[in-house]
């Protein structure tokens, strides 16, 4: 276990060391603490946590410090792909089937024979397919569709992760009771950064060094003035907006980068001060205000999640259909969106 905890990522990407992964929280010491102790069990876990603080990265730390480390770490996004498509891609498609597929392609439960399947927003799984994944679950077997799949014994991990609390989804008959006590031997809920500034420095100083060296860049690290500010700032995105802001920060050259959008995070946080007026009732204050702090509180999210109009809707917990009538009754105009879209995508092309 010891030589185990030592060991860095073995994957293209290694990802931080286990001294920023996990910081000085006391939260996230408990994470690494219950971890450790799962580790070489076959327990089932459910990460918990915001958007953006960390719970892929965390998987992928304990299939590394598991006995199933030496097989294969595959990941299978939920949201990305249409029910009937993301059920080929878990359980193998049959020649002829579905457009595209074909004969003797290798589904992803199969690919992670050894290893571990790592399930990324759970929640957002179809009644169908959750019902598929429990019976492989129960039964210890592949039934699938495939040519190799039929019969095929299930000797993988499972890890699920949602931005959502599955409990409620339960409670709201979305998501099923006795998947839910399958995939939850372990229940880890990852602390939002705000939760977590103890750590905010050593992160900032982490990628301020990684990108430095990506980029051939040579910035200084953040001033004290800057990182004094940045602990103020309520983090919606969480560690991967720290993560966007630093890169700005590295190819910009200047810490205004970071401080005009914390800026206009401020701005969102002000409410509107009332008119004294007597045309003007409590209520129809109240209303204004309200409308007012959901359309920054979009804004801000859409920011945070790079104007990516269906990770943000995600993050916000509604649907996609529901933020798109929102941005357009609080005047955020499609142009905008798509120009400041058009903006984070030269700018990562640049990157």
């Amino acid at each position: 276990m010891a030589q185990r905890a030592s060991r860095r990522y073995a994957f293209e990407d290694p990802g931080p060391p286990e001294s920023i992964l996990f910081g000085k929280s006391e939260t996230m010491a408990a994470v690494r603490r219950n971890l450790l102790k799962v580790a070489d069990t076959n327990i089932p876990i459910l990460i918990e946590g915001e958007s953006g603080t960390g719970k892929e990265l965390i998987c992928r730390y304990l299939h590394q410090q598991s006995s199933w480390g030496q097989g294969a770490f595959v990941k299978v996004s939920c949201p990305a792909l249409p029910g009937t498509l993301l059920e080929g891609e878990l359980f193998g498609h049959e020649c002829g089937i579905l457009a595209g597929t074909f004969a003797g392609r290798t589904e992803r439960v199969g690919m992670a024979m050894t290893g571990t399947l790592f399930l990324d927003e759970i929640s957002e799984l179809g009644s169908s397919l959750q019902s598929r994944l429990l019976q492989v679950l129960q039964n210890g077997q592949l039934q699938g569709r495939g040519p190799s799949a039929c019969g095929k014994k299930v000797n993988i991990r499972v890890i699920c992760a949602t931005n959502r609390r599955l409990q409620r989804e339960v409670a709201a008959d979305r998501f099923r009771d006795d998947l839910y006590y399958r995939i939850t031997g372990l229940v880890l809920s990852l602390p939002p950064l705000r939760e977590r500034l103890e750590d905010l420095e050593q992160l900032a100083t982490y990628f301020v060094a990684r990108y430095n060296e990506r980029f051939q860049c040579s910035v200084p690290p953040l001033s004290e003035s800057t990182l004094a500010r940045m602990a103020k700032y309520p983090w919606p995105g969480n560690i991967r907006e720290l993560e966007n802001l630093i890169k700005r920060y590295v190819v910009e050259g200047t810490e205004q980068a970071i401080l005009s959008e914390i800026a206009q995070c401020d701005a969102s946080t002000d409410f509107p001060v009332a008119d004294p007026s007597p045309s003007f009732s409590l209520g129809q204050l109240t209303r204004s205000a309200t409308q007012l702090m959901e359309s920054r509180i979009i804004l801000s999210a859409l920011r945070a999640n790079q104007w990516n109009r269906k990770r943000t809707a995600r993050a916000l917990k509604i649907s996609y259909r529901s933020l798109l009538y929102k941005v357009k009754k609080a005047g955020i105009q499609s142009r905008q969106v798509e120009s400041a879209g058009a903006e984070g995508r030269t700018l990562e092309a640049q990157l």
